[in-house]
């Protein structure tokens, strides 16, 4: 069984504090609008970076969610309602930072009975209308299964669709307690299946006592269910109430399993200890054939 590591990060797993003045604009503009990002609520690595080049990924359907993951830093709880106006203000931050390719995330709702997919839908359609030239890359929870909620979303038309499925399934008691790994693949398989055009995207963390084997049989599975993009990165430990590191990954091990994912017939690998599933969409995107 593996043992915990300390929480001290090699060298080249440090990452300079945000600043700069697009930083600073960015975050300005998200509380002008009353909007959450994910790079801020699951505190990303990437954020100086990602800022800084006026990339960001929206968080819509409020700040507070319904499940209790292991590995996240965004705040568990109840939610309040929905507020229907967060899709046009979603938009607007997009047309001010004229995006060409927007991200848009969100909580689990699972208190809701679409799990907030027309509040999704709804972001879809009104960035297209504001910013036409904009290409949509969704990424989902899961809706608990529900077929009907996950139409809804695809009938907007995203250009990307992504949902991560974390972890290998061994953990996911551990990781993610009110998941199912077999749902996460069965959602991916119907995504595809609902909207062909749409490249599907999927993602996991390395550093939480996964094996090389259980890594492998992962990707095979993603790749048999239809998953054109693959991300993969290392686990770090938002804060101490979190899931310990088991392992920091070393680069040549991300490097190999970029190798194996291209074999297996991936559209695009990103594989590397700070690799987000947003970080670069857009360049994702475009290898998997999904022009911006």
């Amino acid at each position: 069984m593996a043992t915990t590591i300390p929480e001290r990060r090699p060298e080249w797993l440090r990452v300079r504090p945000p600043k700069g003045e697009n930083y600073q604009y960015l975050k300005q503009l998200m509380r002008s609008q009353s909007l959450h990002t994910v790079c801020e609520e699951a505190r990303c690595p990437n954020i100086g970076e990602c800022w800084g080049q006026k990339t960001a990924t929206f968080m819509i359907l409020g700040r507070v969610c319904t499940r209790s993951c292991g590995f996240c830093a965004v705040e568990t709880g109840r939610p309040s309602g929905l507020d229907w106006e967060e899709p046009k203000r979603v938009a607007e931050a997009v047309q001010a930072m004229d995006l060409r390719h927007a991200v848009v995330t969100s909580v689990n709702r699972d208190e809701l009975k679409d799990g907030g997919a027309a509040v999704f839908a709804a972001t879809i359609r009104w960035i297209r209308r504001l910013n036409p030239q904009c290409k949509v890359e969704v990424l989902t929870p899961d809706f608990k299964g529900v077929y009907d909620a996950l139409r809804v979303v695809m009938e907007a038309q995203p250009d990307v669709y992504n949902h991560n499925v974390e972890t290998i399934p061994r953990l996911y008691k551990r990781v993610r307690p009110q998941a199912v790994y077999t749902r996460s693949l069965q959602v991916l398989k119907w995504a595809k299946q609902m909207y062909p055009n749409a490249p599907t995207k999927s993602g996991f963390m390395l550093g939480l006592g996964e094996t090389w084997d259980e890594v492998i049989t992962v990707m095979q599975d993603l790749r048999e269910h239809d998953v054109d993009i693959l991300t993969i990165g290392q686990y770090l430990r938002p804060s101490l109430h979190h899931l310990p590191i088991e392992r920091y990954v070393p680069l040549e091990e991300f490097t190999a399993l970029k190798a194996e994912g291209k074999k297996m017939g991936f559209r695009h690998v990103a594989s590397g200890p700070f690799v987000r599933s947003s970080y670069h969409a857009r360049e994702q995107a475009g290898d998997a054939g999904c022009s911006s």
